[in-house]
């Protein structure tokens, strides 16, 4: 999910890096949090634009789709350049984001916002294995056969130009379904570390300090298009895999509302199955780690989890044993929804941060389960990402006040206008300039937990959780 570059400020990605995804915002807010800066409008949208933002709600509908459409595409690189495309300038661009100090450790691996938080509160920076390469190319949202060809056709030079990742060729005709007919989702994931990685792991990490992997097992059903190429019909959200290959009640139902000509999707049979394109952790990787750590002598240390989203409860519960520990009210969480995180505000608050991957019934159940389990908490605020599609599995902003309100005294939404939700472009801007209105409770930036008190707490703690903290 993604809005677009003409939307971005001075701070801008690489060419045909995605300047909107979950990856490069979850590099800023990282970067941004251990530069002990806040992270406004996704670190991305320009100040006089953000200006604009109240303005955008009153637009139809179908202009502020076209937003989603229209700007996706401007993102978009033209396929003929595929072969031009170096995976090695994004990990320069992510090395170039963190301050050059010394850290005890550095988190390596999935894509997770969860994993934003926990970096912030051990004040060490994230390196993102998946990154989002949009390319440009138009066809209707249901052609899914025709994008499984246009992938074979366009994908080889820019695989031979970068022989040391892997292609999950992406398309989600429910959650994604504005912007696939201008945009192909080209996920790449790293094998290797690359030079990048490495020499900032040398330049920055401490004698005898800890690589960090972040492995999300969450996998996904594939169709094979070659060496390192396989198209994703479908992503971790509303549905079921197996909804998008074979149909579903649901999934007619939401074709229907779409004024799609078909009731399910026209794909070939899946191959089998690989990590999840944006959130899956792909163990290729993990040998190279293996490879740099034995030679510089760095400590290793795996965090293992089936879903993204396993990670949010044991975060949030650290966060509110931190506060514990300081003497501080742990008694506020704040729900972050895909890329609408903050972490500086977060802990200025004094708020304990608890990551939603997305808006979906299913986020909403996790959400609720966790609330039912934990002490309880007296307020609970929620930040809802708006993709701009009543998508199959989407949770209504009523569901998810119901969800809320499971708080002992106050709960809302920051940012968040319900009427105008999942079209809600605002929310983008809004959801960092009213997070101080909405929690007026103010507290000084708490230093890192230490590291090593960290990972003795995990291997007391892990077995609560569906979380495998591991040594290799």
């Amino acid at each position: 999910m993604r809005i677009s570059r003409h939307l971005s400020g001075d701070r801008t990605t690489p060419p045909a890096l995605a300047n909107f995804d979950s990856t490069t915002v979850f590099v800023r807010a990282t970067a941004r949090y251990l530069r002990g800066e806040a992270f406004p409008a996704l670190g991305l949208i320009h100040p006089k634009l953000a200006a604009l933002a109240p303005l955008g709600n009153r637009l139809p509908r179908r202009i502020r789709n076209g937003i989603y459409t229209y700007g996706g595409a401007n993102e978009g690189i033209d396929p003929d350049a595929l072969g031009e495309v170096d995976v090695e300038t994004f990990r320069r661009w992510v090395v170039e984001q963190y301050p050059e100090r010394g850290y005890p450790a550095v988190l390596v691996g999935s894509s997770n916002g969860a994993g934003v938080s926990l970096a912030a509160m051990l004040g060490v920076p994230y390196l993102p294995q998946t990154f989002f390469v949009p390319v440009r190319r138009s066809l209707h949202p249901d052609s899914v056969r025709a994008d499984v060809a246009w992938g074979r056709r366009h994908a080889g030079p820019f695989l031979e130009a970068n022989p040391d990742v892997g292609l999950s060729q992406m398309h989600d005709p429910n959650q994604d379904r504005l912007m696939v007919r201008k945009l192909a989702y080209f996920r790449v994931k790293s094998h290797t570390l690359g030079p990048a990685y490495e020499s900032f792991l040398e330049t920055v990490l401490d004698d005898g300090g800890t690589v960090l992997s972040l492995e999300c097992s969450y996998d996904w059903p594939v169709i094979d298009l070659g060496e390192r190429h396989h198209f994703q019909l479908g992503g971790l959200g509303g549905l079921e895999p197996e909804e998008y290959y074979e149909g579903s009640e649901r999934i007619a139902a939401f074709l229907a509302d779409q004024g799609s000509p078909v009731r399910a999707w026209d794909v070939p049979d899946p191959d089998g199955r690989r990590p999840e394109a944006e959130w899956g952790f792909d163990p290729a990787l993990r040998r190279d780690l293996e490879r740099v750590t034995d030679r510089e002598g760095y400590e290793r240390r795996r965090f293992v989890f089936d879903d993204p989203r396993d990670l949010s409860p044991f975060v949030a519960d650290r966060y509110r044993e931190r506060y514990a520990r300081r003497g501080r009210p742990t008694d506020r969480l704040l729900v972050g929804s895909f890329a609408l995180l903050e972490p500086w505000w977060t802990c200025r608050t004094g708020s304990v941060p608890y990551w939603s991957a997305f808006t979906t019934q299913p986020d909403a159940a996790r959400l609720e389960r966790y609330l039912a389990d934990a002490p309880a908490y007296d307020d609970v605020y929620a930040t809802l990402f708006s993709h701009g599609v009543d998508s199959a599995g989407l949770a209504s902003a009523e569901r998810w006040r119901s969800v809320l309100d499971a708080a002992r005294d106050r709960a809302g939404f920051v940012g968040v206008d319900p009427s105008a939700y999942p079209s809600d472009i605002e929310s983008h801007v809004r959801y960092h300039a009213d997070l101080p209105d909405e929690i007026d409770a103010r507290h000084p930036l708490l230093p890192p937990v230490p590291f090593e008190r960290f990972l003795e707490r995990t291997d007391a703690v892990a077995d609560e959780y569906d979380l495998r903290a591991q040594r290799w």
